[in-house]
C-alpha cells in the first residue's frame, strides 16, 4: 500500500511541479471561499432542504464548474474573449438566469418548516437541482475569464498538458465541493432559527436580491476589464 502511495505520488510530481500545484490549491481555496452565485445558491438550498438534498445543487455546480475549466483550458475561452459578440451573449444569458432564479424565490412560497408533506411537495426534482447548479456556473462569464486567465499560469508547456488539466482540475471541484457543503451546512444550521413562515419569506428575499444583485452586476463586466483583474 505504502509502495503503491509512493508510486502514485512520483507520478503525480511527474507532471506537475509540486510549488505550482500548492500554489493552484491556496488560489482555488480563495476562489471557493470567495461569495458568489455558487456559494449564495448553496447557503439558499443548504437552508431550504437541509445539507442532504443540496449536496444535489453543489453536484451540478462542480459539472459548471469542471464545463469552465475544459473551456478554459481547451483556449475555447479565449476564443471567446476574442469576439465581442459571444462575450456579450455569454454575458447576458447569465446574468438573466441569475436575475430569473431571484426572482423565482423572491415569490416562494414559505410554508411551516413542520409541515413535512408540504414542505416534501415543494421539493424541486432532483433534476431540476442538478440543472440549477450546472447553470449557475457554466453561464457565469466571469467564471471563464477568471479561469483563462488563470490557468495558463500553472501550466509547464513542456509537460502532458491534459494531465495538468487533470490534476487542476480534480483540485478545484474537491475544494470547491467541500467549500460548498460548508457554506450549506452554515445555513442549514439555521433553520431552527427560522421555522416560522414569515422568517422563511425575510430569508427566501435576502437570498433572492442577493442572486438578482449579482446577475445585474454581469452586466457590467467588459472584457478587457475583467481579463485586467
Amino acid at each position: 500500500m505504502q509502495a503503491a502511495c509512493t508510486s502514485l505520488s512520483l507520478e503525480f510530481f511527474h507532471h506537475m511541479n509540486f510549488t505550482t500545484w500548492f500554489s493552484f490549491f491556496c488560489a482555488a481555496c480563495l476562489i471557493a471561499v470567495s461569495p458568489g452565485s455558487g456559494a449564495i445558491l448553496s447557503m439558499s438550498h443548504g437552508l431550504a432542504y437541509g445539507v442532504k438534498r443540496a449536496s444535489l445543487t453543489i453536484f451540478g455546480l462542480q459539472l459548471g464548474l469542471l464545463m469552465v475549466l475544459l473551456i478554459a483550458g481547451a483556449g475555447v475561452g479565449s476564443l471567446l474573449l476574442a469576439s465581442e459578440t459571444a462575450f456579450s451573449v455569454v454575458k447576458i444569458l447569465g446574468a438573466a438566469y441569475l436575475i430569473y432564479l431571484g426572482v423565482q424565490q423572491f415569490f416562494q412560497k414559505s410554508p411551516s418548516l413542520t409541515d413535512s408533506a408540504t414542505v416534501q411537495t415543494q421539493m424541486p426534482s432532483v433534476r431540476k437541482q442538478v440543472l440549477t447548479g450546472f447553470l449557475t456556473n457554466a453561464s457565469n462569464p466571469k467564471g471563464i475569464v477568471f479561469m483563462v486567465a488563470v490557468l495558463p499560469n500553472f501550466i509547464d508547456s513542456h509537460a502532458a498538458i491534459g494531465t495538468q488539466l487533470f490534476i487542476l482540475a480534480i483540485t478545484m471541484i474537491a475544494i470547491d465541493t467541500s467549500v460548498m457543503h460548508i457554506y450549506a451546512l452554515l445555513a442549514a444550521s439555521l433553520q431552527e432559527a427560522l421555522r416560522k413562515p414569515r422568517a422563511q419569506r425575510i430569508q427566501n428575499r435576502l437570498f433572492a436580491c442577493i442572486l438578482m444583485a449579482l446577475g445585474a452586476s454581469l452586466f457590467f463586466v467588459k472584457r478587457d476589464a475583467a481579463l485586467s483583474n
